[in-house]
C-alpha cells in the first residue's frame, strides 16, 4: 500500500503570495552564491541536500485529501480542497471513467466537504461514488454546500451515482480489498477515525481529534486503536501550548500528544497533518524539527520516524 496526500491543511485552504514566492527564490539564490553549481546533477543535490524543505518547496494549502493506494478500486478519505487535484490527476491520466470511488468521511464540516463539487469525475456519467461515514447527515451537508445560493451547480447535476452511506463503529467492513474499522474521537459534533489493514499493513487516519495526556485512562481506545499502526496519520494542527491552554477544545491536538500516543502505541511511522492554515512554511519546518527533537528526549530508543505532511508526499507502507 502506498499513502498520496493531495490537501494536507486544516480548516481552511491557503495560498502562496508573490512576495512569499519571491522570498523563496531569493534565499535559495543567496545559498547558491556560496557553491559551485557547474552541472545540472549538482544543481539538483544542491535543492535536495542544502536547502530546506521551506526554501525548496512547500507544505501546500489544499485542505484535507489522502489517497490510498494498491487497492482493488480507488480509496480516499476526506474531500477537502485536495479532492480536486485527485480529480484532475485522473482525468489527465485517462482514468475519468467508469471506475468506482469510495470516499471516506471524518465529518462533515466544511473543510472536509468543500472539494466535492469540484470533483469532475463526479461529473462523468458511468461512475460510481460511494460516500462513508458515521454522521448519518452527510447527504445532507454535501446537498447545502451546493444549494442556492451558496453554489450553482446542485448535487444532483453531478451525473455519477452517488450513494451515501451510514457506518456503525462497532463494525468491521471489507471494502476495496481493505479491512476497514472506525472509531468516535473528540470534537466539536464529534468525527472518526479510520483503520485500513490489508496484507498484514495498517494504516490509520486520525484527524479532527482532540487528545488529552490521559494515555491509559480516557485514551485507551484511542491507543488500542493506534496500536502497531505502520503510519499514523494525526491532527497535530497546534503546539502543545496552543492545544493546552488558547486552543483547548477546539477539537485539534499537537504535536507532542501525537509523539507521546504514537510511541506507546508502537506506532511505526507517524505523520503529522492538518497543518495550521496560520504557519507558513518555515514555522511548518520548525515545527517538525521540534517534534523530532522531542522524541529523541521522550523516546530515545524509539525507531520511530516522523514527516510533516504536505501536498504531494507518497509515503510507501
Amino acid at each position: 500500500m502506498k499513502v498520496y496526500f493531495w490537501g494536507t491543511r486544516g480548516s481552511l485552504p491557503v495560498s502562496l503570495n508573490a512576495k512569499q514566492v519571491r522570498a523563496k527564490v531569493v534565499a535559495a539564490l543567496k545559498a547558491a552564491l556560496r557553491h559551485s553549481l557547474g552541472s545540472d546533477a549538482d544543481v539538483e543535490r544542491f535543492l535536495d541536500d542544502t536547502l530546506p524543505f521551506s526554501v525548496r518547496g512547500g507544505y501546500g494549502g489544499n485542505t484535507a485529501c489522502i489517497e490510498i493506494r494498491g487497492c482493488d478500486e480507488y480509496i480516499l478519505c476526506d474531500a477537502g480542497t485536495g479532492l480536486r487535484d485527485f480529480g484532475n490527476h485522473i482525468m489527465r491520466s485517462g482514468g475519468g471513467g467508469p471506475a468506482v470511488y469510495h470516499i471516506f468521511l471524518s465529518h462533515p464540516h466544511w473543510d472536509h466537504i468543500q472539494g466535492f463539487p469540484f470533483f469532475v469525475p463526479a461529473f462523468v456519467p458511468g461512475n460510481r461514488i460511494n460516500i462513508y461515514g458515521f454522521h448519518p447527515e452527510l447527504e445532507t451537508a454535501f446537498r447545502i454546500q451546493q444549494n442556492p445560493p451558496s453554489f450553482p451547480v446542485p448535487l444532483d447535476y453531478m451525473k455519477a451515482e452517488k450513494k451515501f452511506i451510514t457506518l456503525d463503529p462497532g463494525r468491521e467492513y471489507r471494502i476495496g480489498g481493505l479491512t476497514i474499522k472506525g472509531i468516535k474521537q473528540n470534537h466539536p459534533g464529534d468525527s472518526y477515525g479510520y483503520s485500513f489493514e490489508k496484507e498484514g499493513k495498517k494504516i490509520v487516519y486520525s484527524t479532527d481529534s482532540e487528545h488529552k495526556e490521559d494515555v491509559w485512562g480516557a485514551e485507551q481506545p484511542v491507543f488500542d486503536f493506534f496500536r502497531d499502526a505502520d503510519l499514523l496519520i494525526f491532527d497535530a494542527q497546534y503546539s502543545f501550548m496552543e492545544s493546552a491552554y488558547t486552543k483547548e477544545s477546539w477539537g485539534h491536538s499537537s504535536n507532542i500528544l501525537g509523539v507521546e500516543l504514537a510511541v506507546a502505541a508502537g506506532v511505526k511511522r507517524l505523520c503529522l497533518f492538518h497543518n495550521e492554515p496560520a504557519c507558513d512554511d518555515e514555522a511548518l519546518d520548525a515545527f517538525l524539527e521540534n517534534t523530532r527533537n522531542y522524541l529523541q528526549i521522550h523516546s530515545e530508543a524509539s525507531a520511530m520516524r516522523i514527516d510533516l505532511a504536505y501536498d504531494g508526499l507518497e509515503i510507501e507502507m
